[in-house]
């Protein structure tokens, strides 16, 4: 059996993020036992906007499909990863550093 994929866009601080999920990825079930999920993670407007996860503003993550279950399912996985990422010292020194004038 293919697992369908989610795909579902969610406001995480103003930005509009787009979240893909395909909770049995080839369906890896069936040979080990245990379902690896993917998970893409995309900011979509503005587009390519950096988000704590990445810079890129997109994110291609493996991670064993109890995991999500465990957190409420992809959307609630993802906003926690993206929050708790956002304490980061390195997130809000970049945040800060964007808002400052840049006199060059």
């Amino acid at each position: 059996m293919i697992s369908s994929i989610f795909v579902q866009r969610i406001d995480w601080n103003g930005i509009t993020v787009e979240i893909s999920y395909e909770p049995n990825w080839l369906n890896m079930a069936a040979h080990t036992g245990a379902a690896m999920a993917h998970l893409e993670v995309r900011s979509v407007a503005p587009q390519d906007a950096p988000l704590p996860l990445t810079e890129t503003g997109y994110r291609s993550h493996f991670v064993p499909a109890s995991d999500v279950v465990e957190m409420g399912g992809p959307v609630a996985y993802v906003r926690a990863w993206l929050d708790s990422e956002a304490a980061s010292k390195v997130w809000k020194d970049q945040q800060e550093a964007s808002r400052q004038l840049s006199f060059l």
